[in-house]
């Protein structure tokens, strides 16, 4: 099967990304989408917690960036490895760790997006305390 729908969704869905704008980004998903940031809180669920979530990202690391490393792409899903990069806001010292995103596709939107990340490296980056 052909990755070409994914592939057109993983672009739109990283220019939406590449706005900042929750808006663009949440349209993008199903209804009932689930985004799960894989560092000990619960997922969000639906459209309107998974935005709120986006836009408390985002909020939260203003500079957030993303350097993709590798793509992989299936009929119904993709699975992205990135370098993510940010500065807390209110913050001086900044991080730079590992990400994969597994993203689910639904009838052409995102159904599921699981966000697995360094977050051991990006607590002792930030000079947080690491839950032992």
């Amino acid at each position: 099967m052909s990755g070409a729908p994914v592939d057109d969704l993983f672009q739109r869905y990283g220019d939406a990304w590449g706005s900042r704008d929750p808006d663009a980004i949440v349209a993008l998903h199903t209804e009932d989408t689930t985004f799960h940031a894989h560092v000990g809180q619960e997922p969000a669920r639906g459209k309107a917690a998974v935005r709120q979530a986006f836009a408390d990202l985002l909020a939260q690391f203003p500079d957030l960036a993303f350097e993709q490393v590798s793509l992989r792409t299936g009929h119904d899903f993709w699975v992205v490895e990135w370098r993510m990069t940010g500065t807390p806001a209110r913050a001086e010292t900044s991080f730079d760790v590992d990400l994969i995103d597994l993203i689910t596709v639904e009838d052409g939107l995102v159904k599921s997006k699981d966000s697995y990340l360094d977050a051991v490296s990006m607590q002792a980056q930030l000079g947080m305390a690491v839950a032992q």
